[in-house]
């Protein structure tokens, strides 16, 4: 009988990165950029913060909140009204 190969699903961006063994400055740089991309599109667009996470290849758009908290400690939501007033 033939054994299927499932695909490992991670959590995480950033579990995905630990799993390839990659250096803490390689992850924080993925890390800066895809925040980066993350505030131009919050910024300029009025996709959904889910919509936004999955676009960025998150599959939980929690993952895509933690880490945005973590790195500018405000909330996507939050730093998208700092452009409505």
């Amino acid at each position: 009988m033939k054994k299927e190969h499932h695909p490992q699903v991670f959590q995480s961006i950033s579990e995905l990165l630990r799993t390839l063994g990659l250096p803490k400055p390689m992850q924080q740089h993925i890390h800066a950029k895809l925040i980066e991309k993350a505030k131009d599109i919050l910024s300029t667009s009025n996709l959904s913060v889910a919509e936004i996470a999955y676009q960025l290849g998150f599959d939980y758009p929690q993952s895509f909140n933690k880490l945005f908290k973590s790195k500018t400690e405000i909330s996507p939501l939050e730093y998208r009204r700092g452009f409505s007033n």
